[in-house]
């Protein structure tokens, strides 16, 4: 076989650079290099009990079984209690696919929706991988610049500057990966209403430190909320993630479901619904932990240097201007990680307008933030 071989839209799909570095990271590990990771954005909490044990009954009552290829009816139910309790909106059960994460309901919703030529409304900075999901499902990107000194925030006039005929829908992502920023509700009840599907990226939601996050379904029905457990819950490894869909996409995904993954994990599933009804304080106890880390990241790059004119409300990153050390983010996050032993991400991953910011994560403990803290003031000292 040969290189040609292989489908152009394969061969050319951009690497997701955070996780170059944390590949790369790892191998220095196994090493004996102490690595400190603020490269992706993972948890450090364990799963909360509640959780586990609600995946140990359900193995022991022998749920290993195919479900409902859009997932279990109790699952499904207790995402639209949730939806109507924190948000006041109606979703019925059979608005609800359950995915293995929230990545394959994005793929599947891109698939359903995009003709080749189509495009979609991306903020710039974004979520590293949207572009990719975009141009592999054979639409374009159509980017909306942000700015720090905007705070990241997207700009609904902007937004319908780029709705052109070929605009097939916009996605957002609030609280925003890799800015941590939170669209209000006017700028949410904006975008809602400029005609393209809302593709609303709810992943981080339980994760807010300042504001209020709102979902897209408060505005409009004409939007898919993509959501899951891995951030909010400490699940990252459970692989378990949602799409609440208007009702025309409903039956075409289910098919996708059916031929492709044919239904998600049963016992798995039982841990999403004892998150949803039962986690709710190990939730907030993670959120209160992560607010803490929050203060004490800014307050250390600051003194370090680095540029942070826009404070990040939610997730747990921060998207630090690093422009007067460098203008290559990539070349100098691997210098970082070679020299300092810390993991961080690249800004140039998450968009043009992120090139020469480095992403850190403040997902790990306050002691490994101090530590890698420490390592970087060491390092910049000896490189200046």
């Amino acid at each position: 076989m040969r290189d040609d071989d292989v489908a152009r839209h394969a061969r050319t799909i951009s690497p997701f650079l955070a996780m170059e570095v944390l590949e790369r990271a790892v191998a220095m590990e196994a090493a004996g290099d102490p690595i400190i990771h603020m490269e992706v954005g993972e948890p450090d909490f364990p799963t909360p009990p509640v959780i586990v044990e609600a995946v140990q009954r359900a193995l022991k009552d022998g749920r290993t079984k195919y479900t409902h290829s859009q997932g279990t009816l109790e699952l499904r139910e207790a995402i639209s209690q949730h939806y109507a309790a924190r948000y006041g909106v109606a979703v019925t059960p059979g608005r609800v696919i359950v995915t293995a994460g929230s990545s394959p309901a994005i793929w599947m919703v891109l698939s359903a929706l995009l003709e080749a030529g189509d495009e979609v409304i991306l903020p710039n900075p974004h979520y590293a991988c949207y572009p990719n999901f975009v141009r592999f499902c054979r639409g374009e990107p159509a980017f909306v610049d942000v700015r720090e000194e905007d705070g990241f925030r997207l700009d609904p006039r902007a937004v319908h500057a780029k709705c052109s005929a070929r605009a097939k829908a916009i996605l957002l992502n609030s609280p925003a990966n890799p800015t941590g920023a939170v669209l209000p509700a006017e700028a949410l009840n904006g975008v809602a209403h400029l005609g393209p599907l809302v593709i609303s990226d709810e992943i981080y939601h339980g994760l807010t430190y300042e504001g209020e996050e709102h979902s897209i379904l408060e505005y409009t029905d004409n939007a898919v909320v993509l959501n899951g457990f891995s951030k909010a819950y400490a699940m990252t490894g459970w692989r378990l993630g949602y799409a609440i869909l208007p009702p025309p996409l409903v039956r075409p995904l289910q098919k996708m479901c059916q031929n492709f993954f044919v239904s998600p994990n049963d016992f798995v599933q039982a841990a999403g619904v004892a998150a949803l009804r039962e986690a709710g304080p190990d939730r907030d106890r993670m959120r209160g932990v992560f607010a803490e880390r929050r203060r004490v990241i800014l307050d250390g790059l600051r003194r370090l240097g680095f540029g942070i004119a826009a404070e990040p409300m939610g997730a747990f990153y921060v998207l630090a201007n690093a422009r007067r050390f460098t203008e290559d983010s990539y070349r100098f996050a691997f210098e970082i990680l070679e020299r300092a032993k810390v993991g961080v991400a690249p800004g140039v991953d998450f968009g043009s307008n992120a090139e020469g910011y480095l992403r850190f994560s403040y997902a790990t403990s306050r002691e490994r933030i101090e530590e890698a803290l420490a390592r970087l003031e060491r390092f910049l000292t000896t490189r200046r």
